[in-house]
């Protein structure tokens, strides 16, 4: 890319966004407790996003709501919460551009500022990401610096959170999530929790949040980040490079309450300093072959520094590769991944070699019904994930059909009370079998359905809910989606 041009005159977009989802889930992100019934709902996002370019400027900003159908009582009320929220806002400033004549000074092609509240995509949102399946969806509070210079990319990014900018507050200590008001002591007495504490389930255990932080079973949000990223596309292959760096607020371990009341475990956050994290690696993406088309994929990355609770990460690593032959609206191929996990053969205390997928899309990847690297966490002994997909692109219909097989990539010991103490799982994790399908009503208007089933093991039991042979380990889930996204501003009606 050689500079943008100039907009002589100003450009408005407004688009709307009305999605909803249909799922009946029985085993979606952990096997269903055995006799459960499925649970059915309905959610809903509603987004409007604003768009305007002229000279030098771009801005964008999206409000959306999202909510599940008969969450809220049918008139207004305080007690239901604000789900309306601004997922967008931010304003792009270019600072050198070679394709303006009017700049004077511009040693590269082009040079821009984006800075606010924003979502972050990068490559194909393995590890940075928007995570659009979400109805809520995710951005960042970022400022972007984005250089382009013959075919090359090159962005630099930062960001730094805080809780508030009420007076009287100093220091920097972050509480990285939305804290509940209250909490159930030892002795089932309510106990106001103060700023600067989060509740844990149990002394040590893990924290007690209003709504989770965000995919991957984080328990907490990093307190500031830095990124790099290089990008650059040779004939028909694509290389990049990542560099992020996530920092995390320190605690110590705290308690509430007296022994007349009993105790509310929890963390307090007024440690100085950070657990600091580095993730690195670089993807090749390209395309070969002409009378039968193969797409293709490998990738590498590792990670270091301490986690998010100060475990010395020790050889973490994330590797892959995929095919995809194409035939005309027919394409299909294999492709492997792993993800490194603790191994307790070999670990030391106050170490771990999970490697763990930060901000990205985990829905995309390790299955659709979410069991791995999603909200419910995945196994701290990593992943092994051998698939094959098969895609149908026609005119107005998409269909598709992925085989998964799951596995541990490490040892991992079974340490119910019944077991020997160096008892190794099997490292069978399970099958998922996803099928979808989306068909274009018009040219603002689709309609995707899905069914898919997890048939797991007793190793998937143990390391996501701790326990053995409770619960059944089929799972299922099917879901009906429509999305309608209107382009307000688009010059033509849409076809029928």
């Amino acid at each position: 890319m050689v500079g943008i041009l100039p907009q002589a005159n100003a450009q408005f977009s407004l688009i709307g966004q009305l999605r909803t989802r249909t799922e009946i889930r029985n085993g979606v992100g952990n096997l269903p407790v055995t006799g459960s019934q499925a649970a059915a709902f309905t959610s809903q996002r509603a987004r409007l996003t604003f768009g305007y370019k002229w000279d030098r400027i771009t801005f964008g900003m999206a409000i959306q709501d999202v909510r599940v159908w008969g969450q809220d009582a049918s008139t207004i009320s305080n007690a239901d919460g604000n789900k309306l929220m601004v997922h967008e806002a931010w304003a792009d400033v270019a600072l050198i551009n070679r394709a303006d004549t009017t700049m004077k000074f511009t040693p590269i092609d082009y040079l821009s500022l984006k800075i606010g509240r924003q979502e972050m995509v990068y490559d194909d949102s393995r590890l940075i990401g928007n995570l659009d399946w979400l109805q809520q969806a995710r951005r960042f509070d970022a400022a972007l610096l984005k250089a382009q210079h013959k075919g090359w990319q090159l962005d630099l990014g930062t960001g730094f959170n805080q809780n508030t900018d009420g007076f009287g507050v100093s220091g920097t200590y972050y509480t990285p999530g939305n804290v509940p008001a209250s909490a159930l002591s030892t002795k089932s007495v309510t106990l106001a929790i103060p700023a600067g504490f989060i509740p844990t389930a149990t002394k040590g255990g893990a924290p007690v949040l209003a709504n989770a932080v965000s995919t991957n079973g984080q328990n907490q949000q990093f307190k500031s980040f830095n990124m790099i990223y290089l990008a650059h596309k040779f004939n028909k292959t694509k290389f990049s490079a990542l560099f992020f760096n996530d920092n995390f607020q320190k605690y110590r371990l705290d308690s509430l309450g007296s022994a007349t009341n009993g105790y509310v475990y929890g963390r307090r956050y007024d440690v100085s300093g950070t657990n600091s994290r580095v993730t690195y690696g670089a993807m090749l993406t390209g395309l070969a072959g002409t009378s039968l088309p193969i797409a293709w994929q490998a990738f590498a990355y590792g990670q270091g520094g301490k986690d998010r609770d100060g475990l010395q990460i020790k050889k973490a690593y994330h590797y892959g590769a995929n095919l995809m032959f194409q035939r005309g609206p027919l394409s299909l191929g294999p492709g492997y991944e792993v993800m490194s996990g603790t191994n307790d053969a070999t670990i030391s205390a106050g170490q771990t070699s999970r490697f763990d997928p930060l901000y990205g899309t985990p829905h995309k990847f390790w299955g659709l019904m979410d069991y791995f690297y999603a909200g419910t966490g995945s196994p701290s002994g990593g992943l092994k994930d051998g698939y094959l997909k098969v895609k149908y692109t026609g005119k107005r219909l998409t269909t598709s059909f992925d085989a998964h097989y799951f596995a541990l990539a490490s040892t991992v010991y079974n340490k119910l009370p019944d077991a020997a103490s160096t008892t190794p799982l099997s490292a069978k994790l399970g099958m998922e079998y996803d099928l979808t399908a989306t068909y274009s009503l018009n040219k603002f208007t689709t309609v995707e359905g899905g069914y898919a089933i997890m048939s797991g093991t007793n190793t998937l039991e143990y390391t996501k809910q701790g326990t053995m042979n409770q619960k059944d380990k089929v799972g299922t889930w099917a879901y009906l989606m429509i999305n309608i996204r209107p382009d307000f501003f688009a010059a033509n009606a849409p076809k029928k």
